[in-house]
């Protein structure tokens, strides 16, 4: 079941840095309604109502319905401005109309599942990289999915996730694959520290040369292992 939100607002006459300035201090937030055939409109919104909204995912990419001047619409959000140092405090916020005959292109949000199961991870022992945390979409608004999911539960090592592998809602379609950019979206690697260096073969030395010693492979005597060159002697300690 899709969340609903709800997004109060009112109508602000004054504009410019000044006049945003005296919002801010009175605990609301100037944002800007646009688009759907109508003029921009600015509006101003409360900053700890829209803080709550900001703590779920969905809101991000949902419909949400804008209560103004005791009128509701439709929109979604398309920019957010935080301050710079205090992550918390919303500077500014641009609002798109929406028109249920009209296409949105909106961001979306990727949820992954199944990456602690696949054989890369759990048998392989490989990672999994994320390349992409969420995609654009395209779709009329009654389509516009909260979340996409993508499986891993079958990956291999170096193996990978596309975008066209994703399985998209009815209507949905990915801007990236209508450009013929098939971005990975994850894959699952061995960790740098895990894969294997090839060993150089030693250098056969030329006639009359004199081998090192280190290069030497030793004649195991009957009765005695090889000794590993992975497993150098220990010295033993002098008493």
């Amino acid at each position: 079941m899709k969340e609903t939100f709800v997004v109060n607002a009112e109508t602000r006459s004054a504009h410019g840095k000044g006049a945003s300035r005296r919002l801010r201090r009175e605990g609301k937030v100037p944002a800007i309604l646009y688009g759907g055939g109508s003029e921009p409109q600015p509006i101003a919104v409360d900053h700890n109502e829209l803080a709550k909204h900001l703590k779920a995912e969905a809101f991000y990419s949902h419909i949400l319905t804008l209560k103004l001047d005791g009128k509701s619409e439709q929109a979604v959000l398309k920019d957010l401005q935080r301050h710079p140092v205090r992550d918390d405090t919303i500077l500014h916020m641009d609002l798109l109309r929406v028109r249920a005959d009209q296409v949105l292109r909106m961001h979306v949000p990727l949820h992954f599942k199944g990456g602690e199961v696949c054989p890369g991870v759990k048998t392989g022992g490989g990672l999994i990289e994320h390349h992409l945390i969420q995609v654009e979409v395209e779709c009329l608004p009654k389509d516009l999915p909260e979340y996409i999911e993508v499986d891993l539960s079958q990956l291999n090592v170096n193996d990978s996730v596309h975008l066209s592998q994703l399985k998209l809602p009815q209507g949905v379609t990915l801007v990236e694959l209508k450009h013929g950019n098939d971005r990975s979206v994850a894959a699952v690697h061995l960790p740098r520290a895990a894969v294997e260096v090839e060993e150089t073969p030693a250098a056969e030395a030329a006639p009359g040369t004199e081998v090192p010693a280190t290069a030497q492979k030793a004649e195991a005597k009957p009765g005695e292992a090889e000794a590993k060159p992975s497993e150098p002697k220990k010295e033993e300690k002098k008493k």
